[in-house]
């Protein structure tokens, strides 16, 4: 299991957000929307500050992180979180 988020995704959530070096980004699991792993959830994201880490990465100087108690909704796999310059929106893509 994986958390991969590209360089243009990090740049871009750093300008949309007003993050600085140091800040952390918790993703998590939402009912509703439009997720490809579990019919009638999604995947959400805020600034927050880590409690239980299960899997995170940092990427230009952001801590990207998944808590140890939303990890079922990977199921084993990756999530690669990338910037569709066509769209000018954030993908988050289960792998």
């Amino acid at each position: 299991m994986k958390l991969i988020v590209e360089q243009p995704a990090a740049s871009w959530y750093k300008t949309e957000m007003g993050l600085v070096d140091g800040d952390a980004i918790r993703i998590f699991v939402r009912l509703g929307g439009c997720g490809s792993v579990h019919p009638g959830l999604s995947l959400g994201i805020t600034k927050d500050e880590p409690r239980s880490i299960g899997l995170s990465v940092e990427a230009e100087g952001v801590t990207y992180y998944i808590e140890e108690d939303n990890l079922w909704y990977l199921e084993k796999k990756s999530l690669r979180i990338s910037f569709d310059e066509k769209h000018e929106e954030i993908k988050m893509d289960v792998e």
